[in-house]
């Protein structure tokens, strides 16, 4: 990635993306995502939007098929790539460029939506766990788990006096003594 221009853009999509196949039988999947900046003004006491970047965005390979089942159309994701510039030629024979993010990452933004992650089984890559423990040892077979899935009671094998090996609390909040009794904030319209 040396040399290579890398963003994150926080955005929704403004479409749900389009999945094609490539002449040398990659898969890819389009979508734009449209990113608007909210700035206060003083003046008029309250937020105003900015002007809109419209980013096109390209996923490829198994990621492409992760997109399309997982993304649609108004979602508020974060995304992370690389920047791409592209010129061709149209038919009236004007040379026209494009600049376009090759995503390396993305997922659903979880500022006002909530997500549940499904691991998908593939062959290759990161296929998750750890050998923490006895590495000799699956990461499903280490101490704690038991039959391959751990309850949420169990300390997945985290060593003894781990703080972060707790149960997870009951109600939310509980766990860093916080209150579900939140203020209402009237000074911030999005929340």
């Amino acid at each position: 990635m040396a040399g290579e221009t890398v963003l994150t853009i926080v955005g929704n999509l403004t479409a749900d993306p389009e999945l094609r196949t490539t002449g040398g039988g990659a898969t890819v999947a389009s979508f734009t995502i449209a990113s608007t900046p909210r700035n206060w003004n003083r003046q008029a006491n309250q937020f105003e939007d900015g002007q809109a970047l419209f980013m096109r965005c390209s996923a490829w390979g198994d990621m492409a098929g992760h997109c399309i089942q997982s993304l649609h159309k108004g979602m508020r994701v974060i995304a992370t790539g690389r920047l791409k510039q592209h010129s061709y030629q149209t038919q009236d024979g004007s040379q026209r460029t494009v600049i376009d993010m090759t995503i390396d990452e993305i997922g659903p933004s979880l500022r006002y939506a909530t997500a549940q992650v499904t691991r998908v089984q593939s062959g290759r890559g990161y296929s998750g766990g750890s050998t923490y423990g006895d590495p000799a040892k699956p990461a499903n077979q280490q101490q704690g788990w038991q039959d391959g899935s751990p309850t949420p009671a169990q300390n997945l094998g985290a060593p003894e006096g781990d703080p972060w090996a707790q149960a997870p609390a009951t109600t939310p909040g509980t766990a860093f003594g916080v209150s579900n009794d939140f203020p209402s904030n009237d000074s911030d319209p999005e929340l």
